[in-house]
């Protein structure tokens, strides 16, 4: 038997055992789009020892525009390498190019079933390691300051993140590294490793690590469901921070991170209101310290005032005695005025030198004298000494002979 004649039997064989179209459930390990709009695909099912399966297949272009905007509008995405899909083909054997399958109809339900399935087992497998609660336990400082941010270039996500952050009406200042990664398809979880292992080894301690996306279809988004990426997150020792997709979306990174949020936006907010709280934690002290200080002041000035009113009250006590004291010695001072004496009718003598004369004893004939009197002065010298009769005799006898 020559060989075209095997093929052909295979053909026949082929043509009368599956006559009419067949589902087939496979994954897509190579996916190629050429410029005449055709479709060729490897589809591959592996199990434990490998590969155990690999065919052919083509959309052709006819059918190519209709299968892709419909697997999209379910799945929000095209269908791509990696994907399990249920697709409906004819077989085809061709005796030049072999077995082969011509496909007609995608279903996009099924591939959003197959992630979901995947995502369970992943969920389980994580928890089974005890991953899904590690991050957990790391803490933010109270001012988280510097950030390593994990995002696509240009992407609205980080852009959104970066303006509401850097352009807060705070004033607040961060010190952000931004770190490029892929992140969709099946690039992106060993994307984002590559840039978890740069932050990782790079100069800078960081306070967080933050995953930026910012939403899109759940097939673009199942990249952060892949078991990797989540126990690279779980085992990152720096807490990280996911805002990957809007309110509807929950991944397993996010299950695993230490915080997500949903939007880049929030994410963005949650540091923020760190330095609020801190600020306002301060300003709650300032406050405090400062009604202490015035309290302090207060009873300080009022103990000052007490202290003053009595150091008043002494000195004026005091002044009050000086100036009796004063008035009682004015009052001696002006009772010892011979004026005063002179006023009473009495004379005052005093001898050449002005000094005043307290007997008679003490003057002799021939010395100056003067006698004072309220209306004027007599001056003379004394011709006689007349002593009264307790006098000593010797001193004789003696009279005044005015000039």
């Amino acid at each position: 038997m020559e060989l075209v004649d095997l093929a052909a039997l295979l053909k026949e064989g082929i043509d009368e055992m599956f006559p009419g179209r067949v589902w087939v459930k496979a994954e897509i390990s190579s996916l190629s789009r050429k410029q005449n709009g055709h479709c060729y695909l490897d589809l591959s099912q592996s199990g434990r020892g490998g590969v155990l399966a690999k065919v052919r297949a083509t959309i052709w272009a006819s059918r190519w525009n209709y299968i892709d905007q419909y697997f999209k509008s379910v799945t929000g995405s095209s269908l791509e390498v990696g994907m399990e899909v249920l697709f409906r083909a004819q077989v085809v054997f061709h005796p030049v190019y072999g077995l082969s399958l011509d496909i007609d109809e995608v279903d996009p339900e099924f591939t959003l079933g197959a992630a979901e399935r995947e995502r369970q087992r992943t969920i389980m497998r994580l928890e089974e390691e005890g991953l899904i609660d590690l991050q957990k336990e790391l803490s933010l400082p109270p001012l988280p300051y510097s950030l390593a941010v994990i995002s696509a270039p240009g992407a609205a996500g980080y852009g959104d993140f970066m303006h509401h952050l850097l352009g807060n009406e705070y004033g607040f200042v961060f010190k952000v590294d931004f770190f490029e990664a892929v992140m969709q398809g099946q690039q992106a979880p060993e994307s984002i490793m590559a840039a978890l292992g740069e932050i990782l080894t790079s100069h800078s301690e960081y306070d967080a690590v933050l995953i930026l996306r910012g939403g899109g279809s759940d097939l673009d988004l199942a990249c952060f469901d892949d078991y990797d990426l989540a126990a690279a997150i779980a085992l990152c020792p720096v807490p990280v921070f996911t805002a990957i997709g809007h309110d509807k979306d929950y991944h397993v990174a996010d299950m695993v991170a230490n915080t997500f949020v949903k939007t880049p936006t929030a994410l963005a907010d949650l540091f923020l209101d760190c330095y609020i709280a801190e600020d306002q934690r301060i300003s709650s002290v300032e406050n405090r310290l400062r009604l202490a200080f015035s309290s302090r002041f207060s009873a300080l000035y009022s103990v000052l005032d007490l202290v003053g009113k009595r150091i008043t009250h002494a000195a004026e006590l005091r002044l009050s005695e000086a100036s009796h004291k004063l008035e009682l010695l004015e009052a001696r001072i002006l009772s010892s005025d011979p004026r005063r004496i002179l006023e009473k009718g009495f004379v005052l003598a005093l001898d050449g030198k002005g000094v005043r004369m307290d007997s008679a004893a003490s003057a002799k004939a021939g010395d100056p004298v003067r006698i004072l009197f309220p209306d004027g002065t007599l001056e003379g010298t004394v011709t006689r000494v007349i002593l009264s009769e307790t006098c000593h005799p010797e001193q004789g006898e003696g009279s005044i002979n005015p000039e």
